[in-house]
């Protein structure tokens, strides 16, 4: 719609807002240029709407704090859903290589079938699986451990240099999130309690095997120990996906809430655009009037040319 004559958009903003229409509280004089006149009156009906009514001005208000509190909310939901997912992965994926670990142990044990050659070559695979192993270990989220607790190390397991693996990790804490109010939750896994510690880690555990293949002992009594470690890994397996279920449960209502929060604001403050529409056009038919009338009565003389 064509804004009146000699008036551009900051113009008009500056005149509804000398009507008592106060829609600079969002908009600034640099965006509005990017507004049409039938969203700056929508703008300017809509506060004069809630404005003229206390009760609906509380709402409002109470309605748009809600929409942050739930706003903020999600974003704890989604950080959440990466940690939870990232060590969900990595416990997966380590559980994979100990099953593949297991199988080599027992070919490894078959002293009567394997040379020296065969039993190095298994060696070597199993330090593959090792390396893989402390990687998964070391899974991070923008340089924090998923399995380090609170620790701000940037590895949960790191070599000592003496053929062990140290855990960075801070005993007995954990990382939260909160979900709604009053509702937090686990979002990191014990790298301890998964992987092991010192000479009970599941690395020792395998360095413990290729140790034995190379310096020719029969593996076969390691099987049971991998077999306790993938029972304790597949326990912590179970713990992060239910809470990765919960977290994504309290995903769906969030955006539920956020629906529901933005309908009710909308009944309170938004207004309808084709009435607002007829009001302005209205205004603007009766502002060309003034301005041609204006010009009529204020026609320029000979004096105006002499002064």
């Amino acid at each position: 719609m064509a804004l009146p004559v000699g008036e551009d958009r900051t113009t008009l903003f500056a005149r509804l807002g000398s009507r008592g229409c106060d829609i600079g509280h969002r908009t600034s004089l640099r965006d509005v240029g990017s507004l049409s006149l039938a969203t700056l009156g929508a703008r300017c009906a809509a506060v004069e709407r809630v404005g003229g009514t206390p009760s609906a001005a509380a709402t409002t208000l109470s309605l748009h704090a809600e929409q942050s509190r739930n706003n903020q909310y999600a974003r704890n939901i989604d950080d959440g859903l990466a940690w939870v997912t990232a060590a969900d992965s990595a416990i997966s994926s380590s559980v994979t290589l100990l099953r593949r670990a297991r199988d080599l142990t027992l070919q490894g044990a078959n002293d009567g079938a394997l040379d020296a050659t065969a039993k190095e070559a298994i060696a070597v695979e199993l330090e593959g699986i090792r390396e893989e192993l402390l990687a998964n270990a070391n899974t991070s989220i923008l340089g924090r451990s998923v399995f380090a607790g609170t620790s701000d190390a940037g590895a949960a397991f790191t070599a000592d240099g003496t053929g062990g693996y140290a855990f960075t990790g801070e005993p007995g804490s954990s990382v939260q999130r909160r979900l709604s109010d009053g509702v937090t939750v686990r979002v990191d896994a014990d790298g301890a309690e998964v992987f092991g510690t010192g000479p009970d880690s599941v690395f020792a555990l395998i360095d413990d095997i290729v140790a034995d293949l190379r310096s020719g002992q029969n593996v076969a009594a390691h099987v049971g120990r991998i077999d306790e470690r993938s029972t304790s890994m597949l326990s912590a397996q179970g713990a992060v996906g239910a809470r990765q279920s919960q977290i994504e449960r309290a995903k769906g209502i969030a955006v539920d809430t956020s629906v529901s929060l933005e309908t009710r604001r909308a009944a309170v403050e938004d207004v309808d655009s084709v009435e607002v529409l007829v009001q302005l056009q209205a205004q603007e038919l009766v502002y060309r009037s003034a301005l041609q009338v204006t010009g009529r009565v204020l026609q320029p003389t000979l004096m105006d040319f002499l002064s």
